[in-house]
């Protein structure tokens, strides 16, 4: 038996083919390519939305494609408690569609940023986040990663651990300004009040393969899989 992944494509998604590679490198699950006019998810376990630049990032990124079709599906799907993964540009959907807290705006300088970071796993347990290394080294490559909120939602999301990834240092270590788009509080990744929906700036299918440079992001796909098998 495969629990089947869903991982939606927009115009301008180009992160897609990647996602779905990692997603079926682990055995006992299948990907499911959905295109964005869909008004289905094909009975889905889990959706994945990709980096890219849907509809050219034009407005603000994410601004498009929150209204795509198949976001109407992909929001009950979470008001079920259906695990969501946003990637950079999804990560940026799901924070348009209010899936995630917050916002994600130009990188502090201004500049396109594509570089290694150092991510710590920390707060509540997500679908994404139960069988990863204290400490992650994963790619970025964005242009609005920079994350922002209000300072009650900040108070908020600290206290109630929907910090799931923050930037540090090679040893795992808080530092001021080590998040390299400026991010509030170093924030890399969050998650919404049920733990069930994750995004995140850094792309961890890019290192699923020790062959193309890490194995660190694999943890999230196989932590999708034993979470699903305890369903």
């Amino acid at each position: 038996m495969s629990f089947r992944v869903g991982v939606v494509t927009f115009p301008g998604s180009n992160c897609d083919a990647d996602l779905r590679h990692a997603v079926d490198l682990v055995d006992g699950l299948e990907s499911v390519a959905i295109w964005h006019k869909e008004t289905h998810l094909d009975g889905v376990d889990a959706v994945m939305l990709p980096g890219g630049f849907s509809y050219g990032d034009y407005l603000r990124c994410g601004a498009i494609a929150r209204f795509s079709p198949v976001m109407d599906e992909v929001l009950s799907f979470a008001g079920q408690g259906g695990p969501v993964l946003g990637i950079c540009n999804g990560f940026q959907v799901l924070a348009e569609a209010g899936l995630v807290p917050g916002a994600l705006v130009a990188n502090v300088g201004q500049k396109f940023l594509c570089q290694d970071v150092h991510l710590r796993p920390e707060g509540r347990d997500t679908p994404f986040s139960q069988a990863l290394p204290s400490t992650m080294r994963v790619p970025i490559a964005h242009n609005e990663g920079n994350w922002v909120t209000d300072a009650g939602t900040l108070e908020r999301v600290e206290g109630e651990g929907q910090v799931v990834f923050r930037y540090v240092t090679s040893e795992g270590e808080r530092q001021e300004g080590i998040a390299p788009n400026g991010a509030l509080n170093d924030v890399a990744g969050v998650c919404n009040a049920a733990g069930s929906v994750l995004g995140m700036m850094p792309h961890p299918e890019r290192v699923v393969e020790a062959a193309v440079g890490g194995v660190d992001g694999f943890g999230m796909f196989q932590s999708l899989l034993s979470w699903l098998e305890t369903r």
